[in-house]
């Protein structure tokens, strides 16, 4: 067994921005998770969040393909899933369309982590913890939220 998740958006804001809030440290961390990520092809980075039956909290992950600002492509591995996750952006008249594809899961409990994944990144994380990061890019050195930022959009 074997399912991949794909989601597209659009969103107000020219690809330079929008590949700034999926590149930056910073920005990453207050959408997705606390991670290592640079924006180098090869790079080795992890992203970690509260452990949770059957995964340590932690996801290891490798950038493999990157073309700025149209794609960008990094494994996923950590407890039972070993992935694929790919940004493509494209320019569109009134701002940026971004396809997210998290392809891979294979076997019966990375199909449940599926399920769960696909919930996140469909209403949490795109819907909501995105376009939240990309209204804060002003063009300089992204400025991490405060905590109460984070709790005004929902997020730990």
């Amino acid at each position: 067994m074997k399912r991949d998740l794909k989601f597209e958006m659009v969103y107000p804001h020219p690809p330079e921005k929008v590949w700034c809030a999926i590149t930056d440290s910073a920005a990453i961390a207050d959408w997705l998770m606390p991670n290592d990520f640079q924006p180098r092809l090869g790079h080795k980075f992890m992203f970690t969040s509260t452990p949770q039956p059957g995964w340590d909290g932690k996801s290891y992950c490798e950038v493999i393909e990157l073309d700025p600002p149209r794609c960008l492509a990094y494994t996923w591995r950590g407890g039972p899933i070993d992935t694929v996750v790919r940004f493509t952006l494209e320019a569109v008249a009134g701002g940026t369309h971004l396809r997210l594809e998290h392809n891979g899961f294979r076997g019966v409990k990375a199909l449940m982590v599926s399920t769960i994944m696909g919930r996140g990144w469909r209403s949490m994380i795109l819907k909501k913890y995105l376009p939240a990061v990309l209204a804060r890019i002003t063009g300089g050195p992204y400025q991490p939220m405060s905590p109460e930022e984070r709790a005004a959009c929902g997020k730990k």
